[in-house]
Parts: C-alpha cells; sequence; structure tokens
C-alpha cells in the first residue's frame, strides 16, 4: 500500500466545491425525510399497541438488512466507472419507502417498510462517500466528511421539527405526517442528481469480494474492529426518545412528555450537527485523527453510565440529550474521515462499505439486545451494556497503529 499522505497535506484551499456542497445539500433533505418518520415513529407504534421490544426489532433488523447492503454495494462501486447513479437510486428507494408507514397498520408493515428504507441507504452509502472523498485533498477529509454530517444533521433538526409542526396542523394524525416525508425526499434526489460531479474512473481489475477484502490494509482491519465493538453496544436513539418520553410521563402526561421527547431530541440533534463539523475540523489539525474519535467513545461511556442513574428531570435529560448528540457526531465525522485516510482512494468503495456493514450490524446487535435487555429486566441493565462496550470500543480505537 502506498503511503498515506499527513492529515495536514493540502488541507488549505479548495475543498468546499460542487461536490462536497451537493452531498451536503442531498444529505440535509433525505435526513430532513427520514427523520419526520423516526421522531414520530415510537407514538405511531404505540397507537398500534407495539412497544420496546417491536421498536428494537423494526431498528434492529433494517440495520441488519443495510449492512448486507452497504458491503455488497461497496463492492460493486469499486467495479464501477460510474458511481452516481446507484447513490441517485438509492436515495430515491429510501424516500418511497419512508412514505410507505403511511399505510401501516400492523407493527410488520412498519418493520417492512424501514427495512426497505435502509436497503436504499445501504446501497447509496458506499458511493456517496467515495464520490466525496475522490473530490477533495487528504488533508482535508475531517472536513469535508464533517460538514457532509453538519448538514445531514440539520436535516435530522429539522426534521423533528417538522414533525412537531405536522402533528399540530394535522391534529396527531400520523400518516399525514408520513406522506409529508415525500417532499424533501424528492428534493434529495434531484439534489444528488443535479449537483454531484462524477469524476471518470479507470477501467479496474475485476477482483472477487473476498479478494477485495483481504486487500484491505491490516491497520484498517483492525480499525473496523474497534468500530464494530463500539457499535455493539450503540443502540438506535429513537430509543433515547422512548426513554425519555417514559420518565417524563408521571410529571407530564403522555402526550405531553411525547412532544417534549421530540425536542430533546431536536436539542440532540443541535449539537450533533456542531460537533460533526468542529470534531472534523480538529482532526484535520491534530497529528493523530484517532485520539479524536477515541475521545467521542469514551463520552458515549460516560452518557450510558448517567443514563443508569437519571431521574425523571428535564433538564438533567436535556444534558444527556446533548451529551448524546456530541458523542454521535464526533462518531459519525471521524469513522469516515479516518477510513479514507487509512485506505487508498482506489479502495474507497470496499472500505465505506465494509464499515458501513460493520456499522449497520452493531447497530442491529445493539438496537436489538439493548431493546430485549429493557423489556425483560430494566433500562439501567440495557444502557449499562452499552456502556462497556463503548468503553472497550474507545481503548481498541486508541491503540489502532497508524
Amino acid at each position: 500500500m502506498n503511503p498515506k499522505p499527513s492529515t495536514n497535506q493540502n488541507s488549505s484551499s479548495g475543498w468546499l466545491n460542487r461536490t462536497v456542497l451537493g452531498v451536503g445539500v442531498t444529505s440535509l433533505f433525505s435526513d430532513w425525510s427520514h427523520e419526520i418518520a423516526t421522531a414520530i415513529l415510537p407514538a405511531f407504534l404505540a397507537t398500534i399497541g407495539a412497544g420496546p421490544a417491536w421498536l428494537g426489532a423494526i431498528e434492529g433488523i433494517a440495520d441488519g438488512l443495510s449492512s448486507f447492503a452497504k458491503l455488497g454495494a461497496g463492492h460493486y462501486t469499486d467495479r464501477l466507472k460510474k458511481r452516481k447513479p446507484l447513490a441517485v437510486f438509492g436515495y430515491a428507494f429510501t424516500a418511497l419507502a419512508t412514505s410507505s408507514f403511511a399505510v401501516a397498520t400492523h407493527a410488520y408493515h412498519v418493520l417492512v417498510g424501514r427495512a426497505a428504507a435502509w436497503l436504499g441507504r445501504g446501497v447509496r452509502s458506499p458511493a456517496k462517500k467515495a464520490l466525496l472523498a475522490a473530490d477533495v485533498a487528504p488533508g482535508a477529509y475531517g472536513r469535508a466528511f464533517g460538514l457532509e454530517r453538519l448538514m445531514d444533521t440539520v436535516g435530522a433538526i429539522a426534521g423533528p421539527l417538522t414533525a412537531l409542526w405536522l402533528l399540530k396542523i394535522t391534529n396527531h394524525n400520523y400518516r399525514a405526517a408520513f406522506l409529508w416525508t415525500l417532499l424533501p425526499g424528492t428534493i434529495a434526489v434531484l439534489s444528488f442528481w443535479l449537483l454531484v460531479r462524477e469524476r471518470p474512473l479507470e477501467a479496474k481489475r475485476k477482483l472477487s469480494f473476498l479478494h477485495g477484502l483481504r486487500n484491505l490494509p491490516r491497520n484498517f482491519r483492525e480499525f473496523l474492529f474497534g468500530v464494530g465493538v463500539f457499535g455493539a453496544g450503540d443502540f438506535s436513539h429513537t430509543l433515547l426518545i422512548l426513554y425519555a418520553s417514559r420518565l417524563l410521563s408521571p410529571a407530564h402526561g403522555i402526550a405531553r412528555a411525547a412532544s417534549l421527547a421530540v425536542g430533546l431530541y431536536t436539542l440532540h440533534n443541535v449539537f450533533y450537527a456542531a460537533s460533526a463539523y468542529i470534531s472534523g475540523w480538529v482532526s484535520d489539525h491534530v497529528p493523530q485523527r484517532k485520539a479524536i474519535l477515541a475521545g467521542g467513545y469514551a463520552l458515549a461511556g460516560f452518557t450510558a453510565i448517567l443514563m443508569t442513574t437519571t431521574p425523571a428531570s428535564l433538564w438533567i435529560l436535556a444534558i444527556l440529550f446533548v451529551l448524546a448528540g456530541v458523542y454521535v457526531g464526533t462518531e459519525e465525522a471521524l469513522e469516515d474521515s479516518l477510513a479514507a485516510e487509512l485506505v487508498s482512494r482506489e479502495q474507497h468503495g470496499m472500505a465505506f462499505g465494509t464499515l458501513a456493514a460493520v456499522n449497520a450490524l452493531g447497530d442491529f446487535l445493539s438496537s436489538l439486545i439493548v431493546g430485549i435487555l429493557w423489556s425483560a429486566f430494566s433500562a439501567k441493565a440495557a444502557f449499562s451494556f452499552s456502556a462497556v462496550l463503548f468503553f472497550l470500543g474507545a481503548f481498541l480505537i486508541f491503540r489502532l497503529r497508524r
């Protein structure tokens, strides 16, 4: 493998280009679309008689299916001369599948729709990230991927706020709100199609899937192991919304508690957006990105420990949602930029696909296990399980070799 350039190389100019902006705008509207659905999903499931175990299963199974799609798409996109059509298809499929919640009458209908939506995300993810990495200098990976995460999270902020507005004007008509997700979802598809630049690629030698995996550098495989351990505890934050709703219900009532939980999730996403870009910027100006990522993982462990002892206080819950937003923003921006640094550009599709698959598999395990532990024992047991894996993941990333 060729020596990697330092993180400061070529980082001073030219990184904020048409592709970076196009990917960012697309991420904004796509996340806006599915975060409308995510914010109201726990309450909608409750209206059709589904509890925490169903929510954990829906999120976990959808993420598990997404993991296979990301892995296959990562291998496939490295063999294509044009990656852009695959990404456009993935965005369109996700938008349609998310809006299908509007016709769900049973929990398994939501499961099918969520799984289909996340299948579309899996297909588009490696191609999108490879297109982004191909159009910026290595010394600006942190800022480019951080900006993409920031824009994505602006959509995640707009989503819950839009959901609250839609529920208000429709008198809590969840199905109407799900249909509205089609509008930002369609804008996302058009933004990617019109703005993102496709750089021509040379014809590539056709490698088998297993050969492509074996060709990934050893330190990247060690990185994936650390990410996987952390991801096995990194539960879906729809469970965080449910956690806040249940703590606040005795004092505020079920309907008011649900609205407050969505408001807390919006606060979470504000700090998620800010930390994604700030951590990416910092990582472009320090000798080793891994220290920033390990710090984000450790913050996740600290947050999970606090969740095991949280009283039913709105202010303490607000602090927890802020900390959760900070660690998620750091985690997502730094995982992508560190992966891009560890692997040559010719292998970026496979690297991003493998990373996304490991994350999705971790999400599958964590959402499922945390949901089951919560239902069978308690929220304290569920979040204690996550805390142990968060700290172990931080240790593995911190000792990662360059």
